[in-house]
């Protein structure tokens, strides 16, 4: 099915009927099939001349039959106009960021990823765009952060790890009524297409690490972009093509078929984390808990340092690793991984602290992971 067709569907069926009935199959297989080739062969300079690259293939940088089906369902599970797929989290967050030039101001949550942090750090030592934060609060506190310099505003929510949620058609509509051309750019990877669509709250542009949950089986790396707008799409697809940090057909097969079951993952991710939060909350050597309600992903405090160490090096089902969103549950500490290189000072402010843990709850059964928490905390 085309996007136009898939779009009147709910959901579930959207993605498990992702790739099915494939205009561009003509052997009518049920799966997208992997193209591998790297460049397409051409019928005379005719076909040159009247080249169309949304409807004809020339060169894997640019399109492959198996990653536009991909670009396709993923426009239409978040309602956008185009669709871009990346080889990594960060090239998916590097390519909005390709719009911006020297002298732009950039208004950001105060709590982001840290890797996020990292490259808006090197965006201003070495390009001299500015940025500023804010603590995703009151509306009127952005609204005074904004500058007639500033061109975008960037979002998670939740926010990784404080788990901050963010009002994104509040932040939307005050922007818009300021700027209209201020894009609203928002990280909807914690909670990805089935909790939360920011295109449809009025935000310009939605990422993802397709790494995390939209995959979510801890063995693919790549980025999502979906923009709102034609003008919007047709600047990043001109960024996208020529810097070429595009998902191979192989790694967009693969993602592809992770989506058909997306729904039902996130669904029992949701249920046991739950349960999780539930054990956390009355376990007296956690002081915190922080869980915003929905999805995998939970923070919480230990009431001491020292037990750390033993804790992670006790684990018999819960792995102590990076990334989040995948089937096998992941324990990790921010403060020393993925948010090292933040000043000490700022990590502290964030509440990023050496007693802070983040928790991405997998698919095993919750009476297990309860059970390997208990036993390692003991």
């Amino acid at each position: 099915m085309d996007k136009k067709e898939l779009e009147q569907y709910e959901v579930e069926t959207i993605l498990a009927q992702a790739g099915n009935r494939n205009n561009g199959d003509s052997h009518g297989s049920i799966s997208t099939p992997i193209y591998l080739a790297s460049n397409y062969r051409h019928k005379d300079l005719e076909d040159i001349r009247n080249f169309d690259e949304h409807k004809q293939y020339s060169y894997s940088r640019l399109e492959t039959p198996t990653r536009k089906v991909l670009s396709e369902t993923l426009a239409t599970l978040e309602h956008g106009t185009q669709a871009f797929a990346l080889s990594s989290g960060m090239a998916a967050i590097q390519l909005p960021f390709s719009l911006f030039k020297s002298g732009d101001h950039i208004v950001t949550l105060d709590d982001l990823y840290g890797g996020t942090f990292r490259y808006f750090d090197q965006l201003d030592e070495q390009y001299g765009i500015r940025f500023s934060k804010w603590n995703g609060k009151k509306i009127e506190e952005l609204h005074d952060l904004l500058q007639p310099e500033t061109r975008a505003v960037w979002i998670e929510t939740p926010s990784n790890p404080t788990m901050k949620e963010v009002d994104i058609a509040a932040v939307a509509d005050m922007v818009h009524a300021v700027d209209p051309k201020i894009l609203v750019m928002v990280d909807n990877t914690f909670y990805t297409p089935i909790y939360q669509l920011p295109l449809t709250q009025g935000a310009n542009i939605v990422v993802h690490s397709a790494t995390k949950y939209l995959s979510g089986h801890n063995d693919l790396l790549g980025g999502v972009v979906v923009a709102r707008g034609e003008k919007l799409s047709e600047k990043l697809a001109f960024n996208y093509k020529t810097t070429g940090a595009t998902l191979a057909s192989f790694d967009s097969w693969l993602l592809l078929r992770s989506l058909k079951t997306l729904p039902l993952r996130m669904r029992e991710h949701t249920a046991n984390a739950q349960k999780v939060v539930a054990y956390l909350k009355q376990e007296a050597k956690v002081e915190k808990v922080m869980y915003p309600g929905k999805g995998g992903m939970i923070s919480f405090y230990v009431r001491d340092e020292k037990i750390i160490d033993k804790m992670f090096k006790s684990l018999k089902v819960i792995s102590f690793a990076e990334s989040l969103g995948g089937v096998e549950s992941l324990l990790t500490i921010p403060y020393i991984q993925t948010h090292r290189d933040m000043e000490e000072s700022e990590r502290l402010r964030l509440g990023i602290t050496p007693t802070l843990l983040r928790l991405s709850v997998g698919l095993e059964n919750a009476i297990d992971l309860v059970s390997d928490l208990k036993q390692a905390l003991a």
